[in-house]
């Protein structure tokens, strides 16, 4: 297989058996750090489970436009955690998203809506597929995956590290909106409907950056870029592109990303 662009085999057909859909352990404490996003948000992953909209303004990055549906991709897991915290100590570079989940329509924010993301980690690998681009590490089968409730402000805020990247793909976060969903026990979810299935992306200057430096640099395969993926269309804020924000004067500070995603209720 080369690395010059192509229709993803990675996002279009595992490479392994794939791993039966289950539920995952409770995660408890688990919280976000506070992001500013044109009001001030917080997130407790143990909100109410029903779905409204909010009647206060949206915020001020808000953009109402319908957010493009990307392919799921072979490694979607279900019975994620609902935590706001998916790190579980995976290396790499801090990442604070703040993404506010609005109705396209209307431009109202939606609180209480389930927004779960999946990725790889620096290596390009990801958690229960460990191997498939080429690097042995230890597998949870959980980890740099999980949801939380937007907040009354319609806002998820979720704590993870900035991702690698492998074969034929850009660097990209997964992501799905669900609402009406039922929070479980054993700290998962079920039920709701899911509104939205796309991908999050990255500037390239910002991923260039990080890519040249550890635990980044340890990855073996040829990076592709935003301009050559075959998945990101070069839409900006509709198609996931996000903003970052710089936490500190280097990039191993990590970033901020924040991001409107435009669902059809």
């Amino acid at each position: 297989m080369t690395d010059t662009p192509m229709t993803d085999p990675i996002e279009e057909t595992p490479t392994r058996d794939s791993i039966a859909r289950r539920t995952v352990l409770v995660a408890t404490g688990a919280t976000a750090a506070t992001l500013a996003v044109g009001v001030a948000v917080s997130e407790s992953s143990t909100t109410p489970t029903t779905e409204t909209a909010d009647t206060a303004p949206v915020a001020a990055a808000a953009v109402c436009t319908l957010t493009k549906e990307m392919t799921e991709g072979p490694y979607y897991l279900d019975g994620q955690y609902v935590r706001a915290d998916i790190t579980e100590g995976k290396t790499g570079f801090p990442l604070k998203l703040a993404l506010t989940v609005v109705d396209d329509d209307t431009c109202a924010t939606i609180s209480n809506a389930l927004v779960e993301i999946w990725h790889c980690d620096a290596l390009g690998e990801y958690s229960g597929y460990v191997g498939n681009n080429g690097h042995s590490e230890p597998d949870s089968g959980t980890f740099l995956r999980g949801g939380v409730l937007t907040n009354s402000s319609g806002v998820a805020n979720i704590t993870t590290v900035y991702p690698g990247w492998y074969r034929g793909r850009c660097v990209h976060i997964h992501v799905k909106v669900h609402v009406n969903v039922t929070l479980t026990s054993d700290g998962s979810f079920t039920g709701g409907t899911e509104l939205h299935t796309g991908q999050l992306f990255f500037d390239e200057t910002v991923t260039a950056k990080v890519g040249a430096l550890s635990p980044y640099s340890a990855n073996t395969v040829t990076r592709t870029t935003l301009a050559q993926d075959s998945i990101y269309d070069d839409g900006g804020a509709a198609s996931g592109l996000l903003t970052l924000t710089a936490l500190g004067s280097s990039p191993t500070a990590g970033y901020t990303g924040t991001l409107t995603l435009g669902v059809e209720r």
